[in-house]
């Protein structure tokens, strides 16, 4: 996904011109999911639970992280958890597994660190109904069903909807074309996670729950077994961090609040790395995502240069986030 528009951000006249059709896709997007809630479309049956992590904002807003953190404290309640992904990017069309070795090329680059981070199984596919019936087929044991996006999927039921924002919120707060929303920013859902800031435009505060990313000690692409902590790693050499996620400010800004100085590369969201984005540069030290990770490691240049360091990071989650999510799945009805 290239850059987001610097007129989805404000209300200009570009944004202004565009209005009349967000209020046709606006009108559109209620008869949608009228249709689903009065039954007229029917909503698919699986024999698990499901939670549906997404963003109302188009682009990234730090959802992989959260998926990674919400499955790992599954794990740690006792649940089996599998994840389910459209898996952008990938080449497939049918739900796949994502399996150990395969390309991001193939499954996407989330899915791939997904699957990585949290080593349980992962299918992908657009159709996230055929991706979940996929999953349970091959994973039986499997006793609730993560889903990184699909908010929008209103066919694949849902026990919960967790939406996610970034410092961005809702833009301005108009839906697609002449905002950056697929839907009112006050959809209803059952929890609504800030990543990176205690409030954002357009996000009710009072029930949002803050997201921090924290960065790890880096590990080196060509060696993963070697690690160490950023500062030490920076200190006294050329840095350049670059990121090909939703919103690269993230990362810098992460990077900065630790204390490093480094020149930065914004890339688009989803940035293929076909092409070495590096070549030229003067840095001794690279630092990426663990998301442009999985693909750099598909390029010969790339996975070879020493330069490259990861930088994985964990997320944290103000309040008890995960008890509030526990209680509901114990007894709550659909969203």
């Amino acid at each position: 996904m290239k850059a987001l528009p610097a007129f989805w951000l404000s209300r200009g006249p570009l944004a202004w011109l565009l209005l009349p059709l967000s209020c046709l896709f606006r009108l559109l997007v209620a008869c949608r999911r009228w249709l689903y809630g009065a039954g007229w479309l029917k909503i698919a049956v699986l024999p698990v639970p499901v939670i549906v992590i997404g963003n109302v904002f188009v682009g990234g807003t730090g959802k992989t992280p959260l998926v990674i953190w919400l499955v790992r404290m599954l794990c740690e309640a006792g649940w089996r958890p599998g994840v389910i992904s459209r898996g952008y990017g990938g080449s497939k069309q049918v739900p796949q597994q994502v399996v150990a070795g395969v390309a991001a090329g193939q499954a996407g680059d989330e899915p791939v660190l997904i699957a990585s981070r949290t080593g349980r199984p992962v299918v992908v596919g657009r159709d996230r109904v055929a991706a979940a019936e996929l999953l349970l087929r091959l994973h039986p044991d499997i006793d609730i069903i993560v889903s990184d996006d699909g908010l929008q999927h209103y066919r694949l039921p849902r026990q919960l909807e967790i939406a996610v924002f970034d410092r961005r919120g809702a833009g301005n707060g108009w839906l697609l074309p002449a905002g950056p929303l697929r839907e009112p920013a006050t959809r209803p859902r059952d929890f609504t996670v800030i990543n990176g800031a205690a409030s954002a435009p357009g996000v009710a505060a009072g029930s949002a729950w803050r997201m921090a990313l924290e960065p790890d000690d880096a590990w080196q692409l060509v060696d993963p077994a070697r690690r160490m902590p950023l500062v030490p790693l920076c200190a006294g050499r050329p840095v350049l961090a670059a990121a090909g996620i939703g919103d690269p400010g993230r990362f810098f800004a992460m990077l900065a609040a630790i204390g490093l100085q480094f020149d930065a590369l914004p890339l688009p969201d989803h940035y293929p790395f076909e092409r070495n984005p590096f070549e030229g540069k003067a840095a001794h030290i690279i630092l990426v995502t663990e998301k442009d990770a999985v693909k750099c490691a598909n390029n010969a240049a790339l996975s070879t240069d020493a330069r490259l360091w990861v930088v994985p990071v964990t997320a944290a989650l103000d309040g008890p986030l995960i008890e509030r999510i526990l209680e509901r799945l114990r007894g709550s009805p659909p969203a």
